[in-house]
């Protein structure tokens, strides 16, 4: 496999017919390592330490009569692809030959020393793979013994190799609990499969049976440590956070965009209906906080609100995420049991986020549950019955996902019944004020530091800014300037460079098109001004006010003098 049998091979023969005599042969042995005899099909190798046997013979003979007097064997004649088979004869040199010719000789010594040199190379090449991934490899004969196990396994259960190669798996891990030992059995490979080998540690394994002329002879499994994936994702729920007030809900989501108005007043009006809900909105535009609104403002408010993310869960994870995990208990004395999110939420609202994400055989086993509001836990036998309200949303359109095939279409049917489609931020600039003076009061509240105000030049260039990350980008970056300023106002100077960035961009544009263009109309300085400024804050009008140092009402009035409405 690594080295070529070409290199193992004995150049120094010589051809001869079978009627030559012992006479001749003799010198040629001295001359050359082998001698080949020709009897038809059949050929004989004579090695030159086999001198002193043609010693004993009658110089006059032909070789062939001496090779059948001592019953010699005759010898193999092979292409190197056909060395490996069991054909070959071993017990005498191996005559190779390619399409046109002989092209050596090869031993049965010389044999084994190659296979020994390709042996190495080959546990050298699979040692090292084994190491360098940062998955837990192990390997296991027929019978279940641990022939490797490396460092990464070692690590990931706290058993070292001295202690666990040439023993049976089973010896550290119930029967059960051994995915190899159902390769052994079944000879079907498993692919991203999750696996708890013991009640602390989540994986998943890639398992594949070695096979070898249609016999098993052993399996080796590599393992994917996702405990701490689990533990993280767990302990985000457990602190997820709750972003509209219980009671109240809906007054948190105020809003002078006629788009997102529209999209609270379906909201408003599906809360109480026990139906799915399908959100649409680009990151960070505020689907989960929706969610929430129609969850406390609707029938399921006294239930738990629990959320699935399933572009930060791995894809063979997101079934065990959602329906929960039960080993079977006919198979072990003390039954693990996984509660999944569904059930989790258990009359109340199961938020699953990016469900565009899930794969669709998962998406063919929520629709199922979505018929009837019942399911089986992956491994258990026990059908579930959970009336759990599902909200999903995507960060867009399930139209497209569907043309593409990514997407299962009878599900696509079941959520689109109600979509409510969310503008992003930069498209609602009207409610970035009222925004920012929220997140102030919050963020101002819970650093327990006095409520700084907005200078309005800062103030405009956070308006301008086109936020891609949308509500969430404007939230963080209200907490950090927060958390940073320790002055009584915040300005132009404290803004994280990508805004102000933008704002230089944004004026040298503006500067560069008053350049290019010819003023065919001179206004007064005052109503330029105005105009200007209604022109910076995308028409906000409190904005403009703060920018030119005037009340909302006196500037009302110029618009109204200087007809600019």
């Amino acid at each position: 496999m690594f080295n070529s049998t070409q290199s193992q091979l004995e150049y120094s023969f010589i051809i001869v017919n079978d009627h030559t005599s012992l006479t001749e042969i003799k010198p040629k042995l001295n001359e050359y390592k082998f001698v080949v005899v020709v009897a038809g099909t059949t050929y004989f190798i004579i090695h030159d330490y086999e001198y002193s046997l043609m010693a004993l013979g009658d110089d006059s003979a032909t070789i062939i009569d001496w090779l059948t007097q001592l019953q010699w064997l005759p010898s193999t004649v092979a292409t190197t692809d056909q060395l490996a088979q069991s054909e070959v004869d071993w017990r005498r040199p191996v005559l190779i030959k390619n399409e046109k010719d002989f092209i050596g000789i090869l031993t049965a010594e010389k044999r084994i020393d190659h296979l020994e040199i390709s042996n190495r190379q080959i546990c050298a090449y699979f040692q090292t793979l084994a190491e360098t991934i940062n998955d837990s490899v192990t390997a296991v004969d027929e019978a279940g013994n641990v022939v490797y196990w490396n460092s990464t396994a070692e690590e990931t259960y706290k058993i070292s190799k001295e202690y666990i190669v040439g023993k049976k798996i089973g010896a550290h891990f119930s029967d059960d609990s051994i995915v190899l030992h159902r390769i052994l059995n079944e000879g079907r490979p498993v692919r991203g499969q999750y696996h708890r080998p013991n009640k602390d540690t989540h994986v998943l394994i890639n398992a594949s049976p070695i096979i070898i002329d249609n016999r098993i002879i052993g399996g080796v499994a590599t393992e994917h440590n996702i405990t701490n994936i689990i533990r993280l994702n767990e302990e985000l729920d457990s602190n997820s956070s709750v972003f509209v007030p219980k009671s109240n809900p809906f007054a948190a989501m105020v809003s002078g965009s006629p788009q997102f108005q529209e999209a609270l007043k379906m909201a408003q009006k599906v809360a109480h209906a026990d139906i799915p809900v399908h959100i649409m909105g680009e990151s960070g535009a505020g689907k989960e906080m929706l969610a929430q609104a129609i969850h406390y403002g609707g029938t399921k408010a006294d239930g738990p609100f629990i959320t699935l993310n399933c572009s930060v869960i791995p894809s063979a994870l997101l079934e065990i995420e959602l329906f929960g995990f039960q080993k079977n208990p006919f198979t072990s004395d003390q039954q693990t049991l996984q509660i999944g999110r569904i059930e989790q939420a258990l009359d109340g609202t199961l938020y699953i986020e990016d469900i565009d994400k899930m794969p669709l055989s998962t998406q063919g086993k929520l629709l199922d549950y979505l018929m009837d509001h019942r399911f089986y836990r992956v491994g258990g036998a026990e059908k579930i019955t959970a009336p759990t309200r599902i909200i999903t949303s995507t960060s867009q359109s399930i139209d497209v996902l569907l043309k593409a095939g990514n997407f299962n279409e009878k599900l696509y049917y079941q959520l689109s019944v109600i979509t409510i489609d969310i503008p992003p931020l930069r498209s609602r600039k009207e409610d970035i004020v009222a925004l920012v003076d929220t997140f102030v009061q919050e963020f101002g509240s819970k650093y327990k530091k006095p409520v700084p105000d907005i200078d309005s030049e800062a103030m405009i260039q956070l308006i301008n800014y086109d936020w891609p990350g949308n509500i969430r980008e404007l939230r963080n970056t209200i907490e950090r300037l927060i958390i940073l300023n320790d002055k009584p106002s915040i300005t132009c100077e404290h803004l994280p460079e990508p805004i102000k960035n933008k704002w230089m961009e944004k004026q040298t544009d503006e500067k560069k098109s008053e350049m290019d263009t010819p003023k065919t109309v001179v206004k007064n300085t005052e109503a330029v001004e105005i105009e200007q400024a209604l022109r910076k804050t995308y028409g906000n009008k409190s904005a403009a006010a703060s920018l030119l140092g005037i009340s909302r009402g006196t500037l009302y009035n110029k618009i109204k003098e200087y007809g600019l409405g």
